[in-house]
């Protein structure tokens, strides 16, 4: 069974079967996000059904996280880098970049869910070791839901203003997804720069000068 008919059979149910589709895409990543998000926007008939649609993709995504959040604190730190490095590549998790999802936890953990979501590949695998730190469950789902909310409106309502145009939607999905990480990247960078604009500048020690010796004591 291809792609095209999976997708079709999934959207027979309507939108539970939007939500599964959500929810496999966390899971079984065979194509980008965007694509299949532009697809759907592609298949909504008017605006309620664009926002209904959205909301279905988001639950969706969330669940999926949740789930990737549930796998990282049952099986803990020491199992999950053993299946990353044994079978991560076959998945796109390769342990370098499992190693980095690690580390960005250093920061605020909302706002690297929040943004985490809104990042290709990341925004799938990032919930992993959100679980094996076990951060606070209900700021990770809400950081979680409202980064899966900034991802997915953009695409399924591009899918939309899209039908009949005759534009491919995988090609511009494409430039969109540069735009905005293009615009996270000069956010963060702009944010680090005011930071340290702002910081009060490091003194050095100052060395105590010592006191000329009165000539009769040199003699």
């Amino acid at each position: 069974m291809d792609t095209s008919s999976t997708i079709a059979m999934f959207l027979n149910f309507g939108l539970l079967g939007v939500g599964c589709l959500a929810v496999a895409e966390k899971f079984i990543p065979l194509f980008p996000s965007y694509v299949l998000l532009m697809l759907l926007g592609l298949t909504v008939s008017d605006g309620t059904m664009l926002a209904m649609t959205i909301m279905a993709t988001s639950i969706g995504s969330v669940v999926g996280a949740i789930g990737w959040y549930g796998l990282g604190r049952a099986f803990g730190s020491h199992r999950i880098e053993g299946l990353v490095t044994a079978y991560g590549k076959y998945v796109l998790l390769r342990p370098s970049l499992y190693r980095q999802l690690t580390d960005a936890y250093r920061g605020n953990h909302f706002w690297v869910t929040l943004i985490g979501q809104t990042l290709p590949t990341v925004r799938i695998y990032l919930a992993l070791p959100a679980g094996v730190l076990q951060l606070e469950p209900r700021a990770f789902v809400a950081a979680t839901a409202i980064g899966t909310v900034i991802w997915n409106m953009p695409f399924l309502s591009l899918g939309y203003a899209l039908r009949g145009s005759g534009h491919d939607p995988v090609s511009i999905g494409f430039w969109v997804v540069a735009i905005l990480i293009t615009v996270e990247v000069a956010i963060i960078l702009g944010l680090r720069f005011y930071k340290r604009s702002i910081a009060p500048p490091r003194r050095t020690p100052s060395r105590a000068i010592a006191a000329p010796v009165p000539a009769e004591e040199v003699a």
